[in-house]
């Protein structure tokens, strides 16, 4: 029963994810920042650590990971500390980081990035404003209860957003980050073809999103890793994508 159960969540989550092309070539209007006008910008305030790398010199992207952690997190965090590459997990909570919270631990303990990709996979624009509240609260809460630090990042599921999630996102402390590639992951177990898809969409300032739930993502990882570093990208997570700059709530990034 557990096997079935867990088959119909991937099915729902897959399903859900579908939209995510459509989203965002124009199922809905969004107003974006990229990360060089951030990092422009920032420049001329009070900067943020630009840590190890400088994206304003260094060929940067990122790579990001959502709707984990899973039975596959543990084999991702291996190869990530491996490569010596760092991600920015975009987590969600039910069924996920309130089962494998030893995972979320590990990812900040290991210098990755750990964001929210909300609790229940709730389409943010559908639901009442109360509902949309407790989809960020609750993640937030765990996520800082388990590595004691609060998210400022979050992506929104199908990346469907609206005046109101910024808003309430604004109150809340929480950007919004969306993505440049998607290997669609969601629709294949081929990791030679998630491959392939990463490296021909792959840009400067790229947001790659990948699903560590997939059966054919991890695998998939090192390759993609190996490829761009050929390539001359550096691996950096969002807020060093940013950097000097930094993320303001209620605003959404997207290269």
């Amino acid at each position: 029963m557990r096997r079935r159960g867990r088959g119909l969540r991937l099915s729902a989550l897959a399903s859900v994810a579908a939209c995510l092309t459509l989203t965002l070539s124009g199922c809905a209007e969004v107003d974006t920042t990229a990360p060089s006008t951030v990092r422009a910008e920032g420049a001329h305030g009070a900067p943020a650590g630009l840590g190890t790398v400088d994206c304003r010199e260094a060929k940067c992207i990122a790579l990001t990971f959502d709707a984990g952690p899973s039975e596959n997190s543990a084999r991702l965090l291996d190869i990530l500390k491996e490569k010596k590459v760092p991600a920015t997990f975009f987590l969600l909570g039910k069924r996920h980081i309130d089962t494998y919270p030893e995972l979320v631990r590990r990812m900040a303990a290991e210098g990755h990035e750990v964001a929210s990709h909300t609790w229940d996979h709730k389409i943010l624009t559908r639901i009442p404003e109360e509902r949309i509240r407790e989809e960020l609260r609750r993640p937030n809460d765990e996520i800082e209860r388990l590595t004691g630090h609060r998210p400022t990042l979050m992506r929104p599921p199908q990346g469907r957003t609206d005046a109101d999630v910024h808003r309430i996102c604004k109150e809340m402390g929480l950007a919004e980050v969306l993505w440049s590639v998607t290997a669609k992951d969601y629709t294949t177990t081929d990791s030679a073809l998630i491959t392939r898809r990463v490296l021909d969409q792959a840009s400067r300032d790229g947001i790659i999103l990948l699903h560590d739930i997939y059966r054919g993502t991890v695998p998939a990882v090192p390759g993609i890793i190996d490829a761009l570093k050929a390539r001359g990208y550096v691996f950096v997570t969002v807020p060093q994508l940013l950097a000097p700059g930094r993320a303001e709530p209620g605003q959404v990034y997207r290269p």
